[in-house]
Order: structure tokens, then C-alpha cells, then sequence
């Protein structure tokens, strides 16, 4: 097509069709994507403007499927809600927090908030919106680092993996305690060795010699008391469990969990096999009874004999941890975890917002709950910990470092941030194929096939041996390093290469007003700087794992651990260098072709409404169609 000349021309947008065989129709009831609004662009006569409901406009071009949005936006933050809200709250942030000087910690953890977490989680959900793609197809902003998106991709299928089976354990406790008797509450069970141990109250044997002393008509002595383990304990390691000596003995299949485990599996099949329509209609229910639960929870706990000792201990400050390094490096690492950044889901979650949501004030709000619920928990968890504390006769601290608060009902908070996952990674699988590879079930096809894999691999995790592996997946595979890495680089290109500016200008389209330009700053030179601190000090204080700090992996499986964390953090590299030696050209040619921005055609959904005109369409490089845009102020 001949090239028309246009007066004034403020700049434009290369727009590339990934269909080789469906040209661009846009006369044809086709838009323009978001990105032109940048421009200024004026409305034709021939396009369909946006849906006023923030549905998807009629015309997405031939051959493609229309993408879904949120029925209601409250379906939006509830879901991140019920997604970012996990266990980390629960038990790892009030577990921080004693450790690191009970109140003292949240003076860290709020600079952090500020400086790393609510500017990244901003950037996943902003981004999401406004490119309307999954967490591949959203580097398309400057496709030289779509390795970004793969590296996402590789973690959140690894948390799936791995992470259901704390929904697994959760059900086999649920399908237990409807027994009259629960069996972690006696020592009468096959499970149970000659250690274990109902009651014991450390103050019993306080003036009584060890040596030849028995407490409560029991046949043991003070000091076999002494070491003696919970049936809590016993069930968990025994039964559940029934864990081997080593991770080179995978043992036999826990028929009972591999039940569980399929259970869970289907369970979450049909809360994702219809896309965001029918989690919407769950989600008010999975985000909303863990806070049910730790309400219930709370009005108990603080009922109970030690309750006021434990959350005490929680929050009374220790001014001189604040100068360790160490405290600084959880507060961060904590953030990370708890607002689920750097996986790829929440920008999954955000590309179904209608395009003029306003995710900045969403940002704000979701931050705030989630700290807020990593707070409320505290009170929560420790109440029940001074309990056990008074109990037991022993310092609260032997208690919280044991671990031994496993309540079930918490295992909940995990529903919804698996089925979140498994979304996240499967829309961005959809978003690779092109609408010539429609299929009335392509999505459902998709979902059973990412549960069939995942479930394949779980198999591992319901041995004997399957608790070494779990460690291995949890540790590596998802770790503070794999996230922080790419926490890091979703910065550097936003800021570096696409232009910060030009993202806070496409927020402001979106919006209708520009973000605190403290958004920006974070992104071009704090967060990056916080991210890269804290991996480097993960990195030079790396220790190997070890199981209970008592069992040691083997050489080999450390080597397996970093296979997984590496085949992640080798995405970006590995894919960056891959793209830049098969490019042709200069390397300045090279950067500026791979740098351009890509626009799917599923961008034409939505066009502004002051398209003046169409400059020229031209064909482009990989036998693809480029359209070039240019607009007139």
C-alpha cells in the first residue's frame, strides 16, 4: 500500500500481526491498541471505540478470540486478595517478626512495602492492564527481554507443582478429624513410638529428681520426659509423612495422600477450566473464609491461659536488631513472598481489568490488606503459641521455634493462590498461540494437561521421600533469589528500555492521571538497588540445605535444587543473548529492532476515540505484517 503523507506527525506505533495468514482488517471493524492513545490519536469514521461497560469491543480482527474480563471489579481484588494472602502471612511473617525484634521488624518491613513491594506489584498489574497479555506476551513492550516472561512462567509451574501439596496435607487433615477421636490427640496409634507423650508439664518435674522420677503415673522418667515427642508431632512425621532416612530413599507410595492429591487436583481443574468468568463466582468464598477462620481463631486464642504472655512476645520490640543486616534481608525477602511478585499471576490477573481501571488505587488497597492481614495473623498465631507456652511449662520461643502449630484450617489460605497459579501460567500459555489455533476447548484441553503434568510430578512428593523433595522445590525453585532476580529485571526494562516515562504516560491513559512520580523514581534506581542487595547477600551467606537441621542433602540433590532455581534465572540471559546473535545488522541495529515495542493484534480491542487517520501500512521484517501508526496533535 502506498505510503499517505500526513502533516504534523507527533510519532508512531509499530503494531505487529502474529498470524502470517490473517491480515489486519482494520477497516473492518478493527481498533487501535491502547498504546495509540499515547499519540493523541483520533477517532475515524470506521472503528468501533471501546466498550462503555469495559467489556471487550466488538472487532478484535479476524480469527481472534475476544478476551475475557472481570464480570464485576471487586471479582479483581479479591482474587489478588485471595492470591497474594498465603500462608506467608499466617505463620512466616509473625514468625519474622519474633525473630527479628518483634515490633522493631515492621519498621524494615514498612520501607520495604514502600520501596520495593507496592512499586513492583503496581508495575505486574499496570502492565497486565494495559498490554492485555499473560506474563509472556506482556514483554512484548521490548521483546529482547521476553525471556522475562518464561522465567515467570518456569517459577509459577514450579509453586504449582510443589505448592499443592500443602492443599493435599490440609484435606488428608480434614478427611481425619471427623473421626470421634482425633489421632493426633493420643499416644494409642500404630504410628506412635514409646516416646511419645499426651501431656507433660515441664514445672512437674522442676523439684523432682531425673534420674528416678515419674510424672503423672506414666513409666517414664523426668528426663525420658524431658525428650519426649508430641502425638502432633508423631502424626505428622509418622503417619503423614512416613518419612524415610534420606532423599535417596524414596520408599513407597502414601496411597491415602496420593488420593488427596487427586482430589485437590480435580478440585482445582474446575475452579480454572472456565477462565476468569467462573472463578469470579468462587472467589468471594475462597478470599473471604480465611479471614472467617482467623477471626474465630483470634476470639479463642486471646480467651486462652498465656494468650496476653505470647502476643507480647510478638510485639514488644528489641531496638537492637534494627541494626542487623539480617533483619533488613527477611523484611525484604518476606514482602516478596507475601505480595506473590516476580510469578507472573498477578499480571495475568490484571490483563482482564477493563482498560480504564484505576490499578494504581488498587495497588494501594491490596498492599494494605495484605500487610494488614500479615499483622492481624501475628495476634492470631502467638496467642495460641503463649497457650502452648503456659501449658507446656517452657519459654514461648522453644514453642515458635518448633514449629509445631499446625492448624488445618489455615491450610486454606492455599486454595486460592493455587488456582491463581495454575490461571497465571495458563494464560499465559493461551496468549502463545494465534487465533488460527482456535479451539472450542483449547482452554480446557490446556488446564487438564497442566494438571496432568503437575500431578505426574507430585507423585515424587507422596513417597516416604517425599518431603525431601518438597524442600527441594520449596527452597529452590521458588526461593528468595529466583524472585528477587526477576523482580530486578522487570524494573530495568520498564525503567531502562521500554522509558519509565512513557509507562507512567501509559498509566495515565489508562487512569486518566499521573501516578506520584515516586513510582517512577523507585523503578529507575530503588527498587532495582534494593532487589540486587538482598540477592547478593543471599547469595555470598548461601547455606545448603538440610532437613530439621539434622538430615544434610546429598551432593546431588543440592546440584538437582540448583537445576531448578537456574532453569528460571537462565531464561533472561540466556533468551537475550539467543535473540541478539540471530538478529542481523549492527549491534545499535540490533538493540533498536529487538527494543521496539510489539503490539499483539489483540490490542486492536481497544482503540482511542480520536483516530484522525491512518498513515501507512508497509510489510515488515519475518514475512509479518507491521502497521505503522501516526497521529496528527
Amino acid at each position: 500500500m502506498e505510503k499517505q503523507t500526513l502533516p504534523a506527525s507527533s510519532c508512531s506505533l509499530v503494531l505487529l500481526e502474529e498470524t502470517k495468514k490473517s491480515p489486519l482488517l482494520l477497516t473492518n471493524g478493527g481498533g487501535y491498541p491502547p498504546a495509540a492513545a499515547n499519540c493523541g490519536l483520533a477517532a475515524g469514521s470506521g472503528g468501533a471505540g471501546p466498550d462503555k461497560k469495559g467489556g471487550v469491543a466488538a472487532g478484535a480482527g479476524p480469527g481472534y478470540q475476544e478476551r475475557e474480563t472481570w464480570t464485576r471489579q471487586m471479582d479483581f481484588i479479591m482474587s489478588c486478595v485471595g492470591f497474594a494472602v498465603g500462608l506467608g502471612n499466617v505463620w512466616r511473617f509473625p514468625y519474622l517478626c519474633y525473630k527479628n525484634g518483634g515490633g522493631v521488624f515492621l519498621i524494615p518491613y514498612l520501607l520495604i512495602v514502600f520501596v520495593g513491594g507496592i512499586p513492583i506489584f503496581f508495575l505486574e498489574i499496570a502492565l497486565g492492564q494495559f498490554m492485555k497479555a499473560g506474563s509472556i506476551n506482556v514483554w512484548n513492550i521490548a521483546p529482547l527481554f521476553k525471556g522475562l516472561g518464561y522465567a515467570s512462567m518456569v517459577i509459577v509451574f514450579f509453586c504449582n507443582t510443589y505448592y499443592i501439596m500443602v492443599l493435599a496435607w490440609g484435606f488428608y487433615y480434614l478427611i481425619k478429624s471427623f473421626s470421634s477421636t482425633l489421632p493426633w490427640s493420643t499416644c494409642d496409634n500404630d504410628w506412635n513410638t514409646a516416646s511419645c507423650i499426651e501431656i507433660f508439664h515441664h514445672q512437674d518435674c522442676k523439684n523432682a529428681s531425673l534420674a528416678n522420677t515419674t510424672v503423672g503415673g506414666s513409666n517414664m522418667t523426668c528426663a525420658e520426659l524431658a525428650d519426649g515427642r508430641s502425638p502432633i508431632i508423631e502424626f505428622w512425621e509418622n503417619k503423614v509423612l512416613n518419612i524415610s532416612s534420606g532423599l535417596d530413599e524414596p520408599g513407597n507410595l502414601n496411597w491415602e495422600l496420593m488420593l488427596c492429591l487427586m482430589a485437590v487436583w480435580v478440585l482445582v481443574y474446575f475452579c480454572v477450566w472456565k477462565g476468569v468468568k467462573s472463578t469470579g463466582k468462587i472467589v468471594y468464598f475462597t478470599a473471604t473464609f480465611p479471614y472467617v477462620v482467623l477471626i474465630i481463631l483470634l476470639v479463642r486464642g486471646v480467651t486462652l491461659p498465656g494468650a496476653y504472655d505470647g502476643i507480647m512476645y510478638y510485639v514488644k520490640p528489641d531496638w537492637s536488631k534494627l541494626g542487623e543486616a539480617q533483619v533488613w534481608i527477611d523484611a525484604g525477602t518476606q514482602i516478596f513472598f507475601s505480595y506473590a511478585i516476580g510469578l507472573g499471576a498477578l499480571t495475568a490477573l490484571g490483563s482482564y481489568n477493563r482498560f480504564n481501571n484505576d490499578c494504581y488505587k488498587d495497588a494501594f488497597v491490596l498492599a494494605l490488606i495484605n500487610s494488614g492481614t500479615s499483622f492481624f495473623a501475628g495476634f492470631v498465631v502467638f496467642s495460641i503459641l503463649g497457650f502452648m507456652a503456659a501449658e507446656q511449662g517452657v519459654d514461648i520461643s522453644q514453642v515458635a521455634e518448633s514449629g509445631t502449630v499446625r492448624v488445618s484450617q489455615l491450610r486454606s489460605f492455599s486454595l486460592y493462590l493455587q488456582f491463581v497459579g495454575v490461571e497465571g501460567f495458563i494464560t499465559g500459555i493461551l496468549d502463545l498461540f494465534p487465533g488460527k489455533y482456535y479451539h472450542r476447548y483449547k482452554r480446557e484441553i490446556a488446564v487438564a494437561i497442566c494438571c496432568l503434568l503437575c500431578f505426574i510430578i507430585d507423585l515424587s512428593m507422596v513417597t516416604q521421600g517425599g518431603m525431601y523433595v518438597f524442600q527441594l522445590f520449596d527452597y529452590y525453585s521458588a526461593s528468595g533469589m529466583t524472585l528477587l532476580w526477576q523482580a530486578f529485571w522487570e524494573c530495568i526494562v520498564v525503567a531502562w528500555v521500554y522509558g519509565a516515562d512513557r509507562f507512567m504516560d501509559d498509566v495515565a491513559r489508562m487512569i486518566g492521571y499521573r501516578p506520584f512520580p515516586w513510582m517512577k523514581w523507585c523503578w529507575s534506581f530503588i527498587t532495582p538497588c534494593v532487589c540486587m542487595g538482598i540477592f547478593l547477600f543471599h547469595l555470598v551467606n548461601y547455606k545448603p540445605l538440610t532437613y530439621n537441621n539434622d538430615y544434610v542433602y546429598p551432593w546431588w540433590g543440592e546440584v538437582i535444587g540448583w537445576c531448578l532455581a537456574l532453569s528460571s534465572m537462565l531464561c533472561i540471559p540466556v533468551s537475550l543473548l539467543y535473540k541478539l546473535f540471530r538478529a542481523k545488522g549492527t549491534f545499535k541495529e540490533r538493540w533498536t529492532h529487538l527494543t521496539t515495542p510489539v503490539w499483539g493484534a489483540h490490542h486492536l480491542e481497544y482503540m482511542a476515540p480520536d483516530i484522525k487517520s491512518l498513515s501507512s501500512m508497509s510489510p515488515g521484517t519475518d514475512d509479518n505484517k507491521v502497521i505503522i501508526f501516526e497521529s496528527v496533535m
